[in-house]
């Protein structure tokens, strides 16, 4: 009987590939997609190509500080609906592979189970359809465990495939800091090296207890499994349902006044409640996010009385939580995101 294996499946530059398509002429050059694609004004990059990365150029990085590390790069705004599509034909692909399972992650990457005696082969067949039906390249990481297949990816990227499993994780992993680890950032880094753990051979050496006693019974469990690359092998193909829909606005100019503030609100709760509509799922819970000049970020929720599609009573809310920051500085970024109630028979 053949084996179940795990393959997580990430698009190479994903957004910077889907614009080389468009426009072959900027194949090998430094490209980064951001906000209006104006490296002036405010907004961060989504994606850069490999070319600019070799610069320096990450995504989340200001389009600013991008333009500093690459000069000569070229910068294109974000197109949301063409990438949109690019995804869907990609994933239909994904679902369309012969006895495979299909977990969709997002825009450019999925967990994919298959059983098979051959996984280098499968995944090189998952590599060249997708290849055949959107002209994206994307990487292959095989694991028996969701853990596992995906950090083996980054090891395969760009265009390739990597394996890891118990036999080679340690010799891959051992002497990596905990960092490296899926999920875990600095500050979670900086925790465990309080308790004298550096590297991910030494959280996996660690007495699961003590880490219990450090992040709490479920993550401190996660954290002892997370080092040896253990926990799910199973990979989940139910369709995703959101919980919430949000929008936010980077403003080019820092709002100053409270009327600007209000009407900024307004405008978010207006699309949020769009979206709620689509879905025909009220708002229940609204969340705030705000980001004070120059990049003093906060976020704040409240849950409603009763749940509603009225925008004016989301944009109340938000007001609230923002006033209740007590903070005067201009205003760089405001976001709305409405929580929605469950559908029927819930998640």
């Amino acid at each position: 009987m053949a084996q179940p294996w795990v393959f997580h499946v990430d698009m190479d530059q994903f957004l910077a590939a889907v614009e080389l398509l468009r426009r072959p002429e900027l194949v090998g050059r430094p490209v980064v997609v951001g906000g209006r694609g104006d490296p002036t004004e405010r907004g961060v990059v989504s994606t850069a190509s490999y070319e600019a990365r070799e610069f320096g150029v990450r995504s989340g990085m200001p389009l600013r500080t991008a333009l500093k590390r690459c000069p000569d790069a070229v910068f294109l705004p974000v197109d949301f609906p063409v990438y949109e599509a690019a995804s869907a034909t990609v994933m239909a692909t994904l679902k369309a592979h012969a006895g495979a399972r299909v977990q969709v992650l997002g825009w450019d990457e999925a967990f994919v189970a298959v059983a098979t005696d051959d996984p280098r082969a499968e995944a090189e067949a998952l590599r060249a359809e997708v290849l055949a039906a959107s002209d994206l390249h994307c990487s292959v990481g095989i694991g028996d465990t969701l853990v596992r297949a995906k950090m083996a990816t980054d090891l395969g990227k760009p265009r390739g495939v990597f394996q890891l499993t118990g036999d080679n994780w340690f010799e891959v992993f051992g002497a990596q800091p905990t960092r490296a680890l899926w999920g875990v950032g600095p500050k979670i880094s900086a925790r465990l090296s309080e308790l004298g753990v550096a590297t991910v051979r030494e959280l996996a050496e660690v007495e699961p207890q003590r880490l219990v006693d450090a992040f709490g019974p479920a993550y401190g469990s996660h954290l002892a499994d997370l080092a040896r690359g253990e926990g799910s092998r199973t990979v989940d193909d139910t369709p995703w349902v959101a919980r919430a829909h949000g929008h936010e606005t980077t403003f080019q100019t820092d709002l100053t006044s409270p009327a600007d503030v209000d009407a900024a609100l307004d405008v978010l709760a207006d699309q949020v409640v769009d979206d709620l509509r689509r879905e025909e799922r009220a708002c229940q819970r609204v969340f705030l996010k705000v980001r004070f000049a120059p990049f003093f970020t906060f976020q704040r929720s409240r849950k409603l009385k009763q749940p509603t599609y009225d925008a004016a009573v989301i944009a109340a809310t938000a007001r609230e939580l923002f006033d209740k920051l007590g903070d005067d500085r201009p205003v760089r970024l405001l976001g709305i995101r409405g929580e929605m109630v469950p559908p029927e028979g819930g998640y």
